[in-house]
């Protein structure tokens, strides 16, 4: 590992953001240690899985990463997985930041682990810019992140690529490949499934895992 996962998500806490950003991390707001400790144990979890594939996707958005503190998950795939995946749940030491009598779902999420279950494909996932971005006056929503937001959110990015054994990055969406071939990193490039991108993704990933079968993906 090149720095502690410990000192990763410290890091992160403490890194200051642009206007209308929300560091889901930081000391600011004291349910953000349940979100810390949550990145924290699923950073662990894949240190153990080693999964050979990166998957970058943009930014957290409001009703997934923003609350979890983890990319990719919603409050009630955290708290429920779905069938088939035994990566989350409350047996795994995962909480809540806030009670809520309805866990929040975000159907990103909820594609993107569907589609890996289905396909047996596992990942690290990650964003290019590690924080919830969201318009003025609207904590609730989100938006693109600026150019200079992704800025901020390379070294993390970098970061997490040397500290796991990753063999194959895969960007999903323009602003990953965006910022990935800012970066010089070579991959491979998906669909997001939000706005219409579902099939796209599903055909982009099963692609992706035939290329792993015959050798073509180191």
């Amino acid at each position: 590992m090149v720095k502690s996962l410990k000192a990763f998500v410290e890091e992160l806490a403490e890194m200051e953001v642009t206007p209308n950003v929300y560091n889901q991390y930081s000391y600011e707001h004291a349910e953000n240690a349940i979100r810390r400790n949550n990145l924290y144990i699923y950073l662990q979890q894949m240190q153990k899985v080693n999964p050979k594939i990166l998957l970058v996707g943009e930014a957290p958005g409001y009703r997934g990463c923003r609350l979890t503190g983890v990319p990719f998950t919603s409050e009630h795939l955290l708290m429920n997985n779905m069938k088939g995946l035994n990566l989350f749940g409350k047996q795994n030491g995962y909480r809540l930041a806030a009670e809520n009598e309805k866990l929040m779902k975000e159907a990103t999420a909820t594609i993107i682990w569907e589609v890996l279950t289905q396909h047996n494909i596992m990942v690290l996932a990650w964003n290019a810019f590690p924080f919830h971005p969201h318009k003025k006056d609207n904590a609730l929503s989100n938006r693109t992140p600026l150019k200079k937001e992704l800025l901020l959110g390379e070294k993390p990015l970098l970061q997490i690529l040397e500290s796991f054994h990753i063999s194959k990055v895969v960007a999903m969406g323009n602003k990953a490949a965006e910022s990935l071939n800012k970066l010089g990193i070579p991959h491979e490039k998906v669909r997001h499934p939000a706005q219409g991108g579902k099939s796209d993704f599903v055909r982009g990933m099963i692609a992706l895992k035939d290329k792993l079968k015959v050798g073509q993906v180191s």
